[in-house]
């Protein structure tokens, strides 16, 4: 009852019958038996609602790099490649986000965190236009990565898991670079309205640095309420990338 669902299909769920299970419902067990992150990572893993991807490729920070990105602080900014997978983030890109997900991110990758977030239209106000986008940037990015493992299997597990990657996906749209609104909930800072600016990385082809700058002096003033809330929660199990 606590959790939500029928008695017939919780038994089902424990008794390992080949049943859909969604990861809301996952989610709303995991809150319900009171599990740590360790155990709710397990809890997907074994309902395979959060299949394994590609290790990221890290090699690519370089000191100089890591510099670049943490003094572009008190700006967010995160590295990331042309899937998505987060790279690198400064200290203010972790502050703004520390609690955006409401189940354990085992992803790193800020396309597959808000297709599976079940919370993320109530997070990213404008979510109906940076998701299409966000597709349409990676069909783009797929175009010179055809045929490569690690994106053939991202994109069948994402097709796996998402209905809705699916029907963008099959759209056949593409997009290139362009300066665009984020609009964000955040849980200290109220709606924060951001412009993000992409920059290239040359040493590093196919990375860029996504710099968040507020769209005026009242939203400046309001990022500044989510600063110190990373590290405030260290030692806690914390989810910092989107």
């Amino acid at each position: 009852m606590l959790a939500g669902v029928g008695f017939t299909w919780y038994s089902w769920l424990e008794q390992g019958l080949p049943i859909n299970v969604s990861s809301q419902v996952l989610d709303a067990v995991a809150r319900t038996l009171a599990m740590d992150h360790a155990e709710r990572r397990h809890l997907y893993r074994l309902a395979d609602a959060t299949p394994e991807r590609a290790g990221v490729n890290t090699a690519v920070v370089t000191p100089e790099l890591r510099a670049v990105i943490d003094n572009l602080d008190p700006l967010p900014a995160v590295l990331v490649n042309g899937r998505f997978d987060v790279v690198a983030t400064n200290e203010a890109h972790d502050d703004m986000l520390w609690q955006w997900h409401s189940m354990p991110c085992v992803h790193k990758n800020t396309l597959w965190c808000h297709l599976t977030e079940p919370l993320a239209r109530e997070k990213l106000l404008n979510y109906d236009e940076e998701i299409p986008y966000a597709v349409a940037r990676l069909r783009a990015d797929y175009a010179r990565h055809v045929g490569e493992p690690e994106w053939e299997g991202d994109l069948r597990r994402l097709m796996s898991i998402s209905e809705e990657f699916t029907e963008l996906w099959e759209r056949h749209e593409v997009a290139g670079p362009e300066t665009r609104v984020r609009r964000l909930s955040n849980h200290d800072a109220g709606e924060l309205t951001l412009i993000v600016s992409e920059l290239a990385v040359a040493v590093a082809p196919g990375m860029r640095i996504e710099v968040y700058t507020p769209a005026d002096e009242d939203n400046r003033e309001r990022l500044k309420l989510t600063r110190g809330r990373s590290r405030a929660a260290s030692g806690e199990a914390r989810e910092l990338q989107y």
